[in-house]
């Protein structure tokens, strides 16, 4: 065994441990769900804002008969049209829409007491809605000379320009209603504002920003608490995920296709079996457990726009797992565990803390990161989750490829042909998938430095979809290379019995063709009596000596 029971039973420990903690720490599972806790505004330029979300949305399958002929109803003000929202009670089947609900501002007690209680209107807060593509028309940006302003000044009321104490907007000429604004007002000296509940409904696919804002310096310390709701026309998954559900369900498939092929060959030849072989066989089962966990997480989050909290954490706990297990697979073929070496020896322990370590800080990073909401995960805290992964990622790399070079050393010392060539497919395979690696990194950093705004939202499911393909091809060349096959002695640790030499070493070796019969017997034992005796000895001795210095 690679591990003893006692090895088993820390780690074991260990992780059960480290998921109770990161579930304590965890946010509540919302899915599409946007909750705002008493949220504090941030100042921007001359406006406090607050950012209530963004996600991609497709058009409405069907829109509401009445915005055509009621479009241009209020076109000369900003406040929202009643025609372009969808009632808390009408059908949402095919709709598109973003849904406020128990959206409530709270100013200071300090800023309630200076107000007048007879005037109805004594502070604004707006929610602003508008497209991605539609940016340069919140603020001044189109406006010369005071295009870092949000909140419009008496100088542009003066110009006709906007309306003192709100944000300033230019409307699409095309579509009069967009970009949306929402205003909700503070009465006398009340410290809450309620935000009437609607639905805004959305008639064009991009991608949609919430924010909410406020001009009035007076305001300062308001907070927001309640929510809102984003659905797309076929359920509330994210237009970002839609297509991530779909290849989650195939990448099921196809780990079941491979499973079941694995399986007829175990079955095969069962009598014939390496312990790596039920490695792989764990490897290939976490993988199809994964798949199938992320299908029907995002089929429940779109059904109902929650994250199911038990299969979330499963499917993230597997994912985990399998990441560490593939990673140690791969670690431990490449010292030639079963093939050179029958066990670890001293450095068991080295794997099995960096094993340990590698399954905490995936854990985190993916917890994290699905059961927060879709949009709530902050660059800062996601660099400081992935950097420990990327570093353990790269050692390892490192400590890969160092051992695949001790180990061909090793086998072309012995002349094991056959292992040797198994082991130079494996390192050109696992050389060329580093380099993809490398490469879809450098897209990766690429895509999001040249996209801070997700206008490419639609092919965001790519990114994390290669991964998963990279991994799982990657393991079809390990089961191909380590096979199930009648003669495992070939490819297997051989001991100090000789077993590491084979016809093609002795025919390389000697010069002499053998095809078999008696000639080819005498030359055998001839070769296993001369060269098995001093260059095999040699080798032995010189791994005993590497266990005990690892």
């Amino acid at each position: 065994m690679i591990f003893n029971n006692n090895h088993y039973h820390k780690l074991l420990l260990l992780i059960t441990i480290t998921l109770l903690l990161l579930l304590l720490i965890v946010p509540v599972i919302k899915g599409s769900i946007h909750e705002y806790r008493k949220e504090l505004f941030t100042p921007q330029s001359n406006a406090f804002l607050f950012h209530g979300g963004s996600e991609g949305l497709f058009a409405s399958k069907h829109f509401n008969q009445t915005n055509n002929s009621n479009s241009n109803l209020n076109n000369n003000n900003n406040n929202i049209n009643i025609n372009d929202s969808v009632t808390l009670t009408s059908p949402i089947e095919g709709k598109s829409f973003i849904r406020f609900e128990s959206v409530t501002f709270k100013r200071t007690d300090d800023s309630a007491k200076i107000q007048n209680e007879m005037q109805s209107k004594t502070g604004l807060v707006e929610a602003i809605i508008f497209e991605v593509k539609d940016t340069e028309r919140i603020g001044g940006n189109f406006l010369k000379g005071d295009s870092h302003v949000f909140c419009c000044t008496p100088k542009l009321a003066a110009d006709g320009s906007c309306t003192v104490g709100e944000v300033i907007i230019k409307k699409d000429d095309d579509n009069p209603q967009w970009p949306k604004r929402i205003q909700t007002f503070f009465a006398g000296k009340e410290a809450e504002a309620k935000m009437t509940p609607q639905s805004i409904e959305i008639n064009k696919t991009g991608m949609y920003y919430l924010f909410f804002m406020y001009c009035d310096p007076q305001l300062k310390g308001t907070t927001i608490s309640g929510r809102t709701v984003w659905r797309n026309p076929d359920g509330y998954l994210s237009g970002k995920m839609v297509p991530l559900m779909t290849f989650y369900g195939v990448m099921s498939l196809a780990y079941l296709v491979l499973g079941l092929g694995w399986f007829l060959r175990f079955v095969q030849f069962w009598k014939n079996l390496m312990q790596l072989h039920s490695h792989i066989s764990s490897i290939i089962a976490l993988g199809m457990c994964e798949m199938a966990l992320w299908y029907f997480d995002y089929s429940n989050l779109s059904a109902t726009g929650s994250r199911p909290f038990g299969i979330t954490v499963w499917a993230v706990t597997i994912s985990a797992v399998k990441k560490t297990l593939s990673r140690l697979l791969l670690l431990v073929v490449s010292m030639g565990y079963g093939v050179v070496r029958p066990t670890l020896g001293g450095v068991t322990s080295k794997v099995l803390i960096l094993g340990a370590v590698y399954f905490v800080a995936s854990e985190a990073l993916e917890l994290v990161e699905h059961l927060g909401n879709i949009n709530d995960f902050s660059g800062k805290t996601k660099l400081y989750l992935v950097l420990p992964v990327a570093f353990l990622d790269s050692w390892f790399i490192l400590w890969i490829f160092s051992s695949l070079s001790k180990t061909l050393e090793k086998l072309q010392m012995r002349r094991s042909i056959a292992k040797l060539e198994v082991y130079r497919k494996f390192t050109n395979a696992l050389a060329l998938f580093v380099l993809l690696s490398i490469a879809w990194i450098g897209y990766e950093l690429y895509f999001n430095a040249t996209d801070p705004v997700s206008e490419l939202w639609r092919i965001y499911w790519i990114i994390p979809a290669f991964w998963s393909l990279l991994a799982y091809s990657l393991l079809v060349v390990i089961c191909i290379l380590w096979a199930p096959s009648r003669n495992p002695t070939r490819y297997a640790y051989g001991g100090d019995t000789g077993d590491d030499y084979d016809e093609e070493a002795i025919s390389l070796t000697t010069g002499v063709k053998v095809e078999g019969g008696e000639i080819g017997m005498v030359v055998e034992r001839k070769e296993k009596k001369g060269l098995g005796s001093t260059d095999h000895l040699i080798g032995l001795t010189e791994d005993l000596a590497e266990d005990k210095r690892e």
